[in-house]
């Protein structure tokens, strides 16, 4: 498609500069395997899975041809009061994949609404309890659950949250942010160890103001992606857990983008050994081809919420919630075929595989560029933070990424951060590719 045949002037794109889009457009009109092709004919390389999505690559003909059946057979029907084969199939797939008893799956469409059902669910649980009184949130600095107004509210990222603030839920905290960029700028596949335990403040502060019998749930990224891929310290999520169950409160750890293989295993709960309250999905569930997000809960919330209702009529909904499109056939279709896809073709332990190389190579050719100030390399993600232009926060990262893109290599640039993520499929040659294109792009902005 030539440049001059596209229309931009009714599509509002998000998260995105729009002003001025129009004079250097970034459009992708085809996509396979690592490649998108875009308007104008060229080649770029998915560094990012599509925003942490497209985990088995693009274009895979065995999702694209679950898709095709399914929407021959049952293309649509409503989950109120009925459901569908698919729904049942993808449910179970997913929470054989979750450590402990992760094993009843609410499904959404996305991550942020992810993020608020699982919200709905701590306030609805606590209330089956007779403890309705725990209505406070706490969430972290610079975590980021959607775009809904109780993911903003949890979510701790000041650009997302200053326009809504007098609409945002009064009832919410936010710990501690988990990076030290004096001691730890420098992190490649390990955890960090601090000298202090910085949970201390949920304990001696946080918890005392609100009172923990009041407390319903802490909501946390285990590793904060959509920030600029920050690791927690070493015991950090492991301690969380032991304060929770201290004190009656619930742990929703929110792995939409660590779900689903990224950090080598299924979730990075499955990396870390702790179990949470709830997990919440997205993303990688469909391989990002449809809509689709979700949430798993352990087995004693489900048995509450039923418990609550046992002397209730038979015709009595337990859970006023749900969303139109919850379970959808054709997105559970897509799940179901993308999950046997990782299996096949063993893409989790590839991830973790590819993820080293990725980490050797991000720490090698840009740890010592002008203005780097930090490289965090995890699974296969990594993160090279830049210094900030006086007065002028995101602009160096920003032109990075500009340069990168007409360089034929897709970076995600969050905040000062240039971030990598590819698909699992990665090969070492992209890899190269990618990261020297990176390289490249800061020397020619410092």
């Amino acid at each position: 498609m030539a440049y001059n045949e596209l229309r931009m002037d009714n599509h509002w794109l998000p998260f995105t500069p729009n002003r001025t889009f129009g004079e250097d457009p970034r459009v992708f009109v085809a996509a396979d395997g690592m490649h998108f092709t875009t308007h104008d004919g060229r080649q770029v390389i998915d560094g990012i899975s599509s925003l942490w999505c497209v985990g088995a690559g693009h274009n895979r003909k065995p999702i694209n041809e679950a898709i095709k059946k399914q929407l021959d057979t049952l293309d649509y029907g409503t989950a109120f009061n009925v459901s569908n084969d698919k729904a049942f199939r993808a449910a179970e797939l997913i929470a054989a994949l979750c450590p402990g008893d992760l094993n009843k799956v609410l499904f959404c469409n996305s991550g942020s609404e992810a993020a608020d059902t699982s919200m709905k669910v701590a306030l609805a649980y606590h209330r089956a309890r007779g403890e309705g009184h725990r209505n406070v949130f706490i969430g972290r600095e610079r975590g980021y659950h959607g775009v809904g107004f109780g993911g903003m509210s949890v979510g701790g990222i000041p650009a997302n949250r200053k326009v809504f603030g007098t609409a945002l839920l009064p009832r919410v905290d936010h710990l501690r942010f988990i990076h030290d960029p004096v001691n730890h700028a420098y992190i490649h596949h390990q955890e960090p160890v601090w000298g202090e335990d910085i949970l201390t403040e949920l304990e001696q502060r946080i918890l005392p103001l609100h009172d923990p019998s009041n407390v319903a749930a802490v909501i946390v990224e285990p590793v904060a992606g959509s920030a600029g891929w920050y690791i927690p310290p070493q015991g950090y999520l492991k301690r969380l857990r032991e304060i929770c169950d201290k004190h009656g409160i619930l742990l929703i750890f929110d792995e939409v983008i660590t779900g689903f293989g990224r950090l080598g295993t299924p979730f990075a709960a499955d990396y870390y050994g702790v179990v949470p309250d709830m997990l919440n999905f997205a993303k990688c569930v469909t391989n990002g081809v449809i809509p689709m997000g979700g949430v798993v809960c352990r087995q004693h919330i489900y048995d509450a919420m039923m418990g609550a209702h046992g002397s209730a009529p038979q015709h009595a909904i337990e859970f006023f919630h749900g969303y139109t499109y919850s379970g959808h056939p054709v997105a559970c279709a897509a799940a179901i075929a993308t999950i046997e896809l990782y299996q096949q073709e063993n893409l989790f332990e590839r991830a973790g595989a590819m993820g080293q190389v990725l980490g050797d190579a991000m720490h090698s050719l840009c740890k010592g560029l002008p203005n780097v100030v930090s490289i965090r390399t995890l699974g296969l993600a990594g993160a090279v933070e830049l210094a900030p232009i006086a007065g002028m926060p995101g602009k160096r990262a920003f032109d990075v990424f500009m340069d990168c893109y007409h360089h034929g290599v897709l970076v995600r640039a969050a905040g000062d951060n240039l971030v990598f993520c590819p698909p699992y499929i990665v090969e070492r040659a992209h890899i190269e590719t990618m990261v020297g294109v990176l390289a490249d792009a800061i020397r020619r902005h410092a």
